[in-house]
This record gives structure tokens, C-alpha cells and sequence, in this order.
């Protein structure tokens, strides 16, 4: 079997037992980086880094003192994640040059448990978009473009009609889906973890807000953001939540880990649960694939004694239009620290500090950014406070009241798609604006951001085009790992198949010259 394409657990053994090197497995993942560089994935490899953290995991190997499951394992970081010494970017030129003096929480806890970090991945600039098309490096192209069965299926135009990842954590999607990582983190605001991970064909996790520390995470909405877990299995992904939950006392929002295990059950029942589906999630525009999946994955829950439920949450209807106001809001807020002072790009221009800070934002941010600052400014003037933002957070209550009043009716899970059907290719993707194409895309995902739920996306089946389409689960506060459960329980049902690369079948990556460290200051 291809070693790249093992579980967590089944590589960690594989290390313990003698069979491979973390330094063999570190150069592995570096020659499929390299392999696979048309993807677009990664901004910053940090080849020398990783090469040096193998090494060191593998002296603790060979002494019998591993530090824990993911001792030796390679994964990869969303660009707005602060790394020590390592090039952090947002994907703008705003951040040109930017090394920031540490790491972000949940990248520091991966390294003390011995983890080794091939890179930083590609984004939307600052993580606004759902496509991963609108960063200043260029856009990710879905590893799924690559496989046989698009390939197949989409004839002869498939190899010029590649099709998008999603986004805005794209790039973390396509370094694990290309089997170039093991697991990846990415940054949710309203699905930016889930909805690539659907794309992709991944198990996507966006965990209770709170239970991980956002420092060092680069805030795009502070009062939605949490970090993810993007991963190719459910118990994969409760590896790496069990690491990184817990208090944080850089980050006051964050909650003690709930008492218990932090891996799977091996003898979960899911005669158990009961399973709620919300009937406003029949949204305009769900594909016929996806809502027969949807009816499928229903069957299934039922046939095995499950508790199915249809549940109203009523106010699912406002929920995009309320998060586009408080994501403008914030955004606004956030953004006002880029002003060429202290770090990143700063203009030339030098008439006088107000026309330098300007020039430098003009020139530092791209329309999409811009668009939603302006948008933020106007919805914060003190005549449009009380009708915008103080509304948007009454409505924000209103809708997690919703999923409070479902919760106490006995439902554990809601059942909802994650996207309105599978990847769009590139070209049809951009022909609409970026504020039409978020809301297409996040419809199903951010009303777990705006009640700090925990969710997850979990592949069920290929489309008629060959491309993965994903089914999410919604739980209750703090139960991660419940929700993790349930979506094992369904993987291990849907027969996802594994990607199956046109060319080359995903296989051994042979040694191959050094990868030069991409230089990320200079954008195309």
C-alpha cells in the first residue's frame, strides 16, 4: 500500500515498529510536494525545517521516547497561521515579508508533540472567499482534477477544466487530498474548513468555539473564527483534536477540554442517537447528487435503528445576510492594524502619513478585501449601527436559539449537506463575484460559526462527474467527539473511494532533487 496514503494511526505504528523513518516519510511528502506544485497548494515549503524536525523525531523513535502519536507524522499549516522564523502571508501583499517572532498555539502544541510542518498552504487573501481562487499567489486547483475518475468522466476537456477546492482553506485541502500531508489546519469562519474539505473529499472538522486557542491565528472574525482539522478519516481527525483542545491563557475565549478520552469509542451504539433534519436546508440550487445522498445517508441512520427527526430552525433564512453584516463589521475592524507601519508592505508614498496609509492599503489589499471593509466602515457609522450591526446581533441570537431549541427536544445531530453540489470548474467559478459566490457557497456552514457549534463534513459518494460530494453533521456544544462518532459510524457505511491519480495512481514518490524554498515576498 502507498505509504503517503495511510491513516495517522497507521503511519504513527509504522514509525514505532521500524518500518519507515520519519525521515524517509518527511521526503516522501517533499518529492510529492514537488510532484504536485501545478496544484498551487503550498506558498512556503520549508523543506530544511522538516527535514531537521524528521531527524529529530527519529533519534526519539530509535530511543524508544516518542512524545505522542504524532511524533514524526507531516502536516501542513494555512497561511494565516503564525509560525515562528517561517514567512507568514494571509496570501496578500499586505503581509509582504512578514516573519512573525512566534507560533500560533495550536501550530506550537503540534510541534511539542513532535510533528514535523512541511509548509504554509494557500488561501484567499486574509481568508475572505470560498473558492481559494482570490489569494495573491493565484488560485488552488482541486487534487480531485487530477483523478481518474474526473478524468473519465469528464473527457477530454477535463485536463485544461480543472475544478476549484473551495475555500477559503483550499490549500490545506489539496496538500492532504494530494497526499502530500497527513492532516492540515485551517482557519473556519463561516465553512472555510468545511466546505474545501467537501470539495476535496475530505473530513473537515470545525470544533465548538473556543475549545481550541485562536493566538496566533490572524483574525478575520473574531467572534466566529476557530481553527480546523482537515484529515482524510473521523478518527484521524480526533487524533489531532485531542492535541490541540484545551485553555489557553494567550487567548481568554477559550474553554477547558470536556472530561473523558479524547479518542474514538470502539464500541459506540448508534441506536443511541437521534438524528435531526433540518427541513430549511432544503435550499434553492442543492443539486439532485447531493439531496440524494442527503436521502441516502437518512436511509442508512434509519435502517440501523436511528431516531430520525425532521427539525425547523427558522431563522436559517436571515442567517446569510446577518453573517455577511458581522463579517463586514469585524473585517472592518480587524483590517485597521494593516497600515504599513509597523510590518508588511508599506507605500512610497510620502506627501504625508494620511495619504501613505492609503496608498498603503490601496496597494496592499485586493478588491475583495477593500469591498468588505468599506462595506464593514459603512454598516458601523453611527445613523447605521442600530439598524446593521445591533440587528445583525439580535438576529445572530435568534438563530442560535434555533439550534439550542432543537438540542433540548432530544436531537444529538443535525444531518445537512455541506455544499450545494460538487466542485465547480474554474472558469464557471469566476464568473460571478466573490460576495455572490460566498453566500452560494457558505449557505450550509455558517450558522454553525454563528452559534459556535461543532461540525464536521464527511465524504459520501462521487458524483456523476467524478468529483466527491459531502454530507455535514451539527452537534451540541462540546461534543466533538460525540459528533466525530457519528461521522466515523458513516464512513465506515459509504464506501468513499480513495483518490486514484490519472498517471501515476497516487503512487511511491521517488527521491528527487532538494525543493527550493519558495520565496513568498515577492507577489506574482
Amino acid at each position: 500500500m502507498n505509504v503517503l496514503s495511510l491513516s495517522i494511526r497507521e503511519v504513527s505504528r509504522a514509525l514505532r515498529e521500524g518500518q519507515l523513518s520519519p525521515t524517509e516519510l518527511c521526503r516522501k511528502c517533499l518529492n510529492r510536494i514537488k510532484r504536485t506544485r501545478h496544484l498551487n497548494a503550498y506558498i512556503t515549503v520549508t523543506e530544511e525545517t522538516a527535514m531537521r524536525q524528521a531527524q529529530e523525531a527519529e533519534a526519539r523513535l530509535q530511543n524508544g521516547t516518542p512524545r505522542g502519536p504524532l511524533d514524526g507524522i507531516p502536516f501542513a499549516v494555512k497561511d494565516n497561521f503564525c509560525t515562528k522564523d517561517i514567512l507568514t502571508t494571509c496570501a496578500s501583499k499586505m503581509l509582504q515579508g512578514y516573519v512573525p517572532p512566534f507560533s500560533a498555539t495550536v501550530v506550537q502544541k503540534l510541534l511539542d508533540q513532535g510533528a514535523v510542518l512541511l509548509g504554509k498552504t494557500n488561501l484567499d487573501e486574509f481568508a475572505m472567499g470560498a473558492g481559494s481562487t482570490d489569494g495573491a499567489f493565484g488560485p488552488v486547483h482541486n487534487p480531485w482534477s487530477d483523478a481518474e475518475s474526473y478524468r473519465q468522466h469528464g473527457g477530454p476537456e477535463a485536463e485544461s477544466d480543472w475544478v476549484i477546492t473551495g475555500g477559503s482553506s483550499g490549500g490545506s485541502a489539496a496538500a492532504v487530498a494530494s497526499l502530500s500531508s497527513y492532516f492540515a489546519l485551517g482557519s473556519d469562519t463561516g465553512g472555510s474548513t468545511r466546505n474545501p474539505g467537501a470539495l476535496c473529499g475530505l473530513v473537515a472538522l470545525k470544533p465548538t468555539y473556543g475549545l481550541l486557542s485562536r493566538h496566533g491565528l490572524i483574525p478575520l472574525v473574531n467572534s466566529m473564527d476557530v481553527p480546523g482539522i482537515m484529515t482524510r478519516s473521523a478518527r484521524d481527525a480526533a487524533t489531532v483534536l485531542g492535541i490541540l483542545q484545551g485553555q489557553d491563557i494567550l487567548d481568554a475565549t477559550t474553554i477547558p477540554s470536556p472530561p473523558g478520552q479524547t479518542d474514538l469509542p470502539e464500541d459506540f451504539d448508534i441506536r443511541q442517537i437521534t438524528v435531526g433534519i433540518p427541513q430549511e436546508y432544503h435550499a434553492p440550487g442543492l443539486s439532485r447528487e447531493t439531496l440524494r445522498q442527503w436521502s441516502r445517508v437518512t436511509d442508512l441512520f434509519e435502517e440501523a435503528g436511528v431516531q430520525v427527526r425532521e427539525v425547523s430552525l427558522p431563522h436559517t433564512q436571515f442567517s446569510i445576510v446577518c453573517y455577511h453584516v458581522l463579517c463586514c463589521c469585524e473585517v472592518a475592524s480587524n483590517m485597521a492594524r494593516f497600515d504599513g507601519l509597523e510590518y508588511g508592505h508599506r507605500s512610497p508614498e510620502s506627501s504625508s502619513t494620511e495619504a501613505m496609509y492609503a496608498a498603503t492599503r490601496h496597494e496592499g489589499f485586493n478588491d475583495v478585501v477593500r469591498r468588505r471593509i468599506l462595506a464593514g466602515n459603512y454598516f458601523l457609522l453611527k445613523q447605521n449601527y442600530e439598524r446593521y450591526f445591533v440587528k445583525a446581533q439580535q438576529v445572530r441570537r435568534l438563530i442560535a436559539e434555533d439550534f439550542t431549541k432543537v438540542f433540548r427536544s432530544g436531537v444529538d445531530v443535525l444531518l445537512t449537506p455541506t455544499t450545494l453540489g460538487d466542485a465547480a470548474t474554474y472558469r464557471d467559478f469566476v464568473s460571478e463575484d466573490n460576495r455572490t459566490r460566498s453566500a452560494q457557497e457558505d449557505v450550509f456552514t455558517q450558522p454553525a460559526n454563528m452559534a459556535g457549534l461543532p461540525a464536521v463534513t464527511v465524504p459520501t459518494a462521487l458524483s456523476s462527474r467524478g468529483l466527491p460530494i459531502s454530507l455535514q453533521l451539527i452537534g451540541q456544544p462540546l461534543q466533538d467527539r460525540k459528533l466525530l462518532a457519528v461521522a466515523h459510524w458513516m464512513e465506515q457505511r459509504m464506501g468513499f473511494p480513495q483518490i486514484r491519480f490519472h498517471g501515476d495512481g497516487g503512487g511511491e514518490e521517488e527521491e528527487g532533487a532538494p525543493l527550493a524554498e519558495r520565496e513568498g515576498t515577492a507577489c506574482p
